[in-house]
């Protein structure tokens, strides 16, 4: 085989992470290569994640919004949900997005080869074409897939992922949801906002089991209003399909051997790094017990040519995690001094309604330290803004070094969280201390300004 060409960075993979090392190391006039064979071109986020399920979600909050007339003093109609329409202003918003990636990864800086590609040495790519192309340094950023746990009957009875969730042209009648993560709580609620009966079964003891106990429960009570039955505790036994094209669903639940039939299986039990251990334990390559690929803070592998980025490497399924993994790798790679990537400024924000956002550390992590802290929360409905919006559910928190009073975390609970958290996200990144956020102006009456009562709470306790 002939070597087609060589390369400083060759990057398997155009999504996120894969195109912001691209980016990053044509802009050091690195010679790049990007290997994607997918059907289009765009990544998880654009084409079957973070876009086109934040459009469906906030369609399905316009609907639920709608119908609370009452509430709010107007006469309104019984609004019902269009799919078609929303299938099609969807597929607007992530064409035009899709289509700009599209072009960015075709532009001429870099070069494209729309074939698959995996790793045939610890410096080259063979292409399904049979080319080779070898690589000074090489980045897999080949993404996730959905995971399907070893339960019997489950691969065989036609369950629905979310690429099917996120494709629906009908609405159905009822679903059963497996898992209690973040794909699972934000599509089991827009299912049931557009008019499905909806049952989520939860393996562990709560919903969104990585986030804190307030805020999972603020989440329940929510989806328990809306008529979605949540139950935890559940460990799933089997999966049979019927004559009729039912699914039967087996599982334990209080000590109780239960049944429950569905046409609509959605498995949302989380996704796993789409890698090939094999091939990867071959030029070895080590991986984590999750089946990520092990990486260093440059996000370099036990094979010193080989970096990895973005949901193939973990530790978080975040967007702007992988694009800060990719840039981190290239300018390693390619022997730039980088600061490495750190997470305890971690920002994360769940879309469900009350939408769920922390960052920095919990109380957990920082217990898990040794770290002297003080925390202080406030409700939202004592709060003037959210009380007015009938946004009444949830809590924000704030958690401070108990000497110096320097921010290190804080969640949020409730209506817009994902929009307040960024306030605290400054302060956790610029290492602010409570005294220092308290001599900025907070507007009233605004849902920020309710930052204002942990933050005063935690100041009266802390010498200036």
């Amino acid at each position: 085989m002939n070597v087609v060409k060589k390369f400083d960075l060759i990057v398997l993979g155009g999504g996120s992470a894969g195109y912001a090392a691209a980016r990053t190391a044509h802009e050091k006039n690195a010679r790049v290569a990007v290997v994607d064979g997918a059907q289009d071109l765009g990544g998880l986020c654009i084409l079957r994640g973070c876009m086109p399920s934040k459009t469906l979600i906030y369609s399905a909050e316009m609907l639920h919004a709608a119908g609370q007339g009452n509430v709010f003093g107007f006469d309104r109609a019984s609004p019902k949900a269009n799919l078609k329409l929303m299938q099609e202003r969807k597929q607007k918003v992530i064409g035009e997005f899709a289509n700009y990636r599209q072009e960015q990864l075709a532009d001429g800086r870099f070069s494209l080869f729309r074939k698959q590609g995996i790793l045939q040495g610890v410096n080259e790519v063979r292409l399904e074409s049979g080319e080779i192309l070898e690589g000074e340094k090489i980045l897999m950023s080949t993404g996730s897939k959905v995971s399907v746990p070893p339960i019997p009957g489950l691969s065989t009875v036609g369950f629905k992922t979310s690429d099917d969730v996120l494709n629906l042209d009908y609405i159905p009648t009822e679903c059963i949801v497996l898992g209690g993560g973040v794909v699972a709580c934000e599509l089991a609620q827009f299912l049931g906002r557009i008019g499905s009966r909806v049952t989520i079964l939860q393996r562990s003891s709560r919903l969104l089991k990585e986030l804190p106990p307030e805020a999972s429960a603020a989440l329940r009570a929510q989806l328990t209003e809306e008529g979605i039955e949540v139950l935890t505790e559940v460990n799933l036994q089997e999966f049979k399909s019927d004559k009729a094209g039912g699914i039967k669903v087996f599982f334990d639940h209080g000590g109780k051997v239960c049944k429950r039939d569905t046409t609509f299986l959605f498995l949302g039990l989380g996704r796993s790094p789409n890698v090939d251990e094999n091939s990867l334990g071959d030029l070895g390559i080590q991986l984590k017990p999750s089946g990520h690929i092990q990486t260093n803070h440059f996000q370099q592998t036990s094979v010193p040519s080989i970096y990895a980025a973005g949901d193939c490497a973990g530790p978080h399924e975040i967007v702007h995690i992988a694009v800060k993994q990719g840039e981190t790798a290239a300018l390693h790679a390619l022997g730039f001094a980088v600061p490495p990537v750190e997470y305890d400024n971690l920002l994360s924000v769940v879309f469900t309604d009350p939408q769920i956002a922390k960052v920095g550390l919990s109380t957990e992590e920082l217990k898990n330290r040794d770290i002297n802290f003080i925390s202080a929360s406030y409700p939202f409905d004592d709060h003037g803004k959210s009380i007015l919006m009938e946004a009444k559910k949830g809590y924000v928190a704030v958690h401070a070094e108990k000497s110096s009073g320097i921010i290190l975390g804080a969640e949020c609970a409730g209506k817009d969280a994902g929009e307040l958290i960024h306030s605290l996200s400054v302060a956790v990144s610029l290492q602010a201390t409570v005294h220092q956020l308290l001599k900025v102006d907070w507007y009233h009456p605004t849902l920020s300004e309710i930052w204002t009562y942990p933050l005063e709470d935690i100041a009266e306790e802390i010498p200036v």
